[in-house]
């Protein structure tokens, strides 16, 4: 039977860079790997394995309209689940949560379980969150063997050795979150866990605030360290001289976060089944053990028509969004039993939004000003109140989430919900680049983006919403923008409007203080949590993270994730002027290489590239057949000129680009084939050799630090908690 949906396939607007992640992505693959659907099937393929579960409440329901109404709402952008939904609906692996929780206990079973059950997640495409509080601490009493206990860090590397080789459904790298309480005896250790920039790359890692640190803090106290075998006292730190070392090592390198871990608690909906230990890879989804949540996300730049806010479009989308997720718990395809049992039992669902930033443009509004803040209010009340809303309706006729009785809202006499949560802000890293919007309720990070490509060339491109601006009041052009790649910033830049300025403000330039009041606005009305990052400049201090961390407890946030610009080792930044601060790149004890030969009017000229194990051209040597004297003085100079450029971030096609052309009186060969000098030579052999290269499969570098995208190998940048890549939509978290 051919269903309505099918009848009525509309074209998707989609960017070529949206076009390029779902294809690399997201698009059904044969065995051999060729594309078998377009975006507009998968968006078909999706809305009818999510509107079917509607059968299961009324067998005689027209499920078409459901179909149909899931599918506008994705093919026109304005509603986007979490990638695990679009990867895996309606295909045989059927897993479609992106957050999960496992518990990790204080043996070698349940540790060993959970890894089992880690590797089972990523590879069904899902990230992980792990407290490892329950885990007795190093040198510590082994009854069952005599010996002593290694601690919570040493089995992390288990996990993270783990995730390492797992890649998730064939498409996405596994991440995960790891946790331990202030008070376990192994804080310190833990808190420098990611020191060295090459440590526990698969996690994030946070530590777990409660009242009782905080108020020792406030009072400059010392707190006890318990161990949690015996749940005795076993020490006492100062909470302040701990605290410090948290802001030192997050001024360092960005990480650990923090989670106010009572807070969290207090919103937790079913402390009758348990206490929340974790949450998922980015923060922003607190889970009890073995629990999972599948999330989705409302792009708010849609949201707006002819200058203002259009109420009645975003009241029907968090309608159609609230029964899309609930839909997907009853479809989905668990990895565990376990997992199955809690999530149902529960029925969280994690709504959020996308396009903040965008929105605020289309109406006028700075980020960073009082009148964004109530508008986030504002908008994120509504969409609370509306999903609140649905959810009822929804358990009128399906049922209140089973483990209601007991719960929050049972013991308050609340409303009979569906759904013991609703709303979570989660990182939108692919989605939002299929959307073609910006990331989450993050300002923009950039007006331009540095962009690679296969041959090595940047390019820069625009923020559309600026260009358009920009065409329209008469002040755009080529020579603007590069001015604004270089600066980053457009408020020393002449002929842009003071107006255009102001709404165009971006990460960098918005104060701390800003980040952190935003990210409470929005957590005022989110059941969950909020992930966002709050970025600070290179030049921020330990006082500046300091400030930012007690300011996010005093607002009420859940936790908090900041990155110092360039803090990490090895980070490859987006702009102009930060590709331009790159540090001079180490020639390796070890480098592979390829040679090719030319005929030259001066005889033979032998070019070889080196690169280190990563795949970067790092060096280059240049022979003239036996030539001495001049001749090899002249090559020797220009190899070394040209490796010291690799070192300093040129690229083979800007040295290729450089070289070729230049002729002299010594000419080789002719048509194509034809050598106008030993340096025209050298450049034609540099270009041979990118040729070469785009034939070949490249090696993914490994993450170090930031490093490269491990996808596509181009630029990362760090937002909503992780990394993510503004070429190919790769987020580790999302």
């Amino acid at each position: 039977m051919v269903l309505a949906i099918e009848k009525k396939v509309r074209e998707c607007n989609l960017s070529p860079n949206a076009l390029k992640v779902l294809e690399k992505r997201y698009l059904m693959k044969d065995e051999e790997g060729k594309i078998i659907e377009t975006p507009e099937q998968m968006f078909v393929r999706v809305a009818r394995a999510i509107a079917i579960a509607d059968t299961q409440y009324d067998p005689d329901v027209d499920v078409s309209k459901t179909e149909e109404e899931f599918y506008r709402a994705m093919v026109n952008l304005e509603f986007l689940p979490n990638s695990p939904t679009l990867m895996n609906a309606g295909t045989d692996l059927g897993q479609l949560s992106a957050c999960f929780v496992l518990p990790v206990l204080d043996s070698i079973e349940s540790i060993f379980d959970a890894v089992k059950s880690t590797a089972l997640i990523h590879k069904s495409g899902g990230g992980t969150g792990f407290s490892f509080s329950n885990v007795r601490p190093k040198n510590d009493v082994v009854k069952s063997t005599g010996g002593i206990a290694s601690g919570p860090v040493s089995f992390m590397k288990v996990f993270d050795i783990a995730t390492d080789v797992i890649k998730q459904g064939g498409r996405r790298r596994g991440a995960n979150m790891g946790i331990l309480r202030v008070d376990h005896p192994d804080i310190i250790e833990f808190i420098k866990a990611k020191e060295e920039s090459d440590a526990f790359n698969n996690f994030n890692i946070s530590i777990a605030l409660t009242e009782k640190f905080m108020q020792a803090l406030e009072s400059d106290e010392d707190y006890e360290l318990i161990n949690p075998r015996t749940d005795r006292a076993v020490e006492k730190l100062p909470a302040r001289e701990v605290f410090e070392l948290i802001v030192g090592m997050a001024w360092k390198n960005g990480e650990p976060g923090i989670l106010f871990l009572d807070r969290i608690n207090m919103g937790n909906c079913t402390p009758q089944i348990g206490a929340i230990e974790s949450t998922n890879p980015c923060g922003e989804q607190p889970l009890l053990p073995y629990e999972s949540c599948n999330l989705g996300s409302i792009n708010l730049s849609l949201m707006v028509r002819d200058g203002k806010l259009d109420y009645d479009k975003l009241l029907k989308t968090v309608r159609t969004a609230v029964h899309f997720l609930d839909n997907v718990i009853d479809v989905n395809k668990y990895p565990l039993l376990q997992i199955e049992k809690i999530t149902k039992g529960n029925r969280k669902i994690g709504l959020g939004v996308m396009g903040f930033a965008d929105m605020l443009v289309k109406l006028g509004i700075p980020y960073d000003s009082k009148e964004a803040i109530d508008l986030a209010e504002g908008v994120m009340k509504t969409i609370q109140d509306e999903a609140r809303k649905m959810s009822a309706e929804l358990a009128e006729v399906r049922g209140c989430f089973p483990n209601f009785k007991g719960s929050v809202y049972d013991v308050l006499g609340e409303l009979k919900l569906r759904n013991a949560s609703l709303t979570t802000i989660a990182p939108t890293g692919s989605i939002s680049i299929i959307a073609g919007c910006s990331s989450g309720i993050e300002p923009l990070y950039a007006i331009c983006y540095i962009r690679n490509v296969l041959d090595g060339q940047r390019l820069v491109e625009v923020n559309p919403l600026f260009e358009k601006i920009a065409k329209e009041e008469g002040f755009y052009s080529e020579d603007l923008l590069d001015k604004i790649a270089i600066d980053e910033s457009l408020k020393e830049i002449e002929g842009i409007p003071e107006h255009v300025k102001r709404i165009f403000v971006t990460a960098h330039n918005i104060s701390p203080e800003w980040h952190i009041t935003m990210q409470a606005t929005f957590q005022k009305y989110v059941d969950n949590a909020v992930s966002k990052t709050v970025n600070f400049p290179n030049s921020a201090t330990i006082e500046d993270i300091r400030g930012a961390y007690i300011l996010a407890y005093k607002l009420g946030c859940k936790g908090v994730t900041v990155y110092r610009d360039n803090s990490r080792e090895g980070q490859v930044l987006e702009t102009k002027k930060t590709v331009q601060k790159d540090i001079k790149k180490p020639t390796p004890e070890k480098a592979y290489g390829m040679r090719l030969r030319k005929r030259t009017g001066c005889g033979n000229i032998y070019t070889k590239v080196f690169k280190n194990e990563y795949n970067e051209p790092i060096e280059i040597f240049i022979t003239l057949g036996k030539a001495g004297g001049c001749a090899a003085a002249f090559t020797e100079g220009l190899a070394r000129a040209c490796s010291l450029a690799l070192k300093y971030g040129a690229t083979l096609k800007e040295l290729e680009v450089e070289l070729m052309g230049i002729s002299c009186h010594k000419q080789e060969g002719f048509g194509p084939n034809k050598v106008l000098s030993c340096i025209d030579a050298v450049g034609k052999s540099i270009g041979e050799m990118i040729m070469q290269k785009e034939t070949e499969k490249i090696k993914i570098q490994k993450s170090d630090g930031f490093g490269a995208c491990p996808v596509c190998g181009s630029q990362v940048i760090y937002v909503e908690g992780c990394l993510k890549c503004i070429s190919c939509g790769f987020s580790e978290c999302e």
